[in-house]
Parts: structure tokens; C-alpha cells; sequence
């Protein structure tokens, strides 16, 4: 069982920069693979990137270049840090847990609640 708890969120200005965090509990976090997931109001849960135990990658096309994911093992913590936002980035963002690295929100076991992301223009 993992527990995750999202934070970092916010209200910023396009062209800005947020770095969200997602703090995990249980002693097998270094085993998971970790993904951020964005939810807009009225649109399906999309998923933003992804970064397996021994720290490959994946990223969607529409923040590649902007978005960077990272996690630090000893501190069971995931990060998304997130530049040159955009009004079209607002949305919930999730963090999940999972046993692979994949894009797929559907590979994902544990969810957390969360953090809202506004970008105004």
C-alpha cells in the first residue's frame, strides 16, 4: 500500500514556473514507478510524465522541453517541476504510483488526491 500527497500548486501567470511535489509513504517507493496526471474540468485525465525506479522518463509531447520530472528515493518524493507555463496547462494534477513505467493512467495502483494548477494569461 502507498499513500501519496500531492502539494505545490497554485495560481500563477503564463510564462511562469511551479514545482510540484508528491511525498509518498511506505517503505517500497523506490520500487515504483512514480507519473504525474492532469485532469482539466470536463476533459478525461491526461497523463504529463512519467519516471521509472532507476530514473528513465517519459514525457507527453505538449510539455516536453517545459516539464521535468525527478524523484529523490531517500526523501519518498516525486517532483514535477514545471516551466514556461501555459493557460492550457490549468488543470488537477495527480501523482500515481505504479509497478512500470508507462504513460497508460490505467497501469497506475495508487493515486493521490491532487493539487490545482491555474495559469492565467
Amino acid at each position: 500500500q502507498v499513500q501519496l500527497v500531492e502539494s505545490g500548486g497554485g495560481l500563477v501567470q503564463a510564462g511562469d514556473s511551479l514545482r510540484l511535489s508528491c511525498a509518498a509513504s511506505g517503505r517500497a517507493f523506490s520500487s515504483y514507478a512514480m507519473g504525474w496526471f492532469r485532469q482539466a474540468p470536463g476533459k478525461v485525465r491526461e497523463s504529463v510524465a512519467a519516471i521509472s525506479p532507476s530514473r528513465p522518463t517519459l514525457f507527453a509531447s505538449s510539455v516536453k522541453g517545459r516539464f521535468t520530472i525527478s524523484r529523490d528515493n531517500a526523501k519518498n518524493t516525486v517532483y514535477l517541476q514545471m516551466n514556461s507555463l501555459k493557460p492550457e496547462d490549468t488543470a488537477v494534477y495527480y501523482c500515481a504510483a505504479g509497478r512500470e513505467l508507462t504513460m497508460n493512467v490505467d497501469r497506475y495502483d495508487y493515486w493521490g488526491q491532487g493539487t490545482q494548477v491555474t495559469v492565467s494569461s
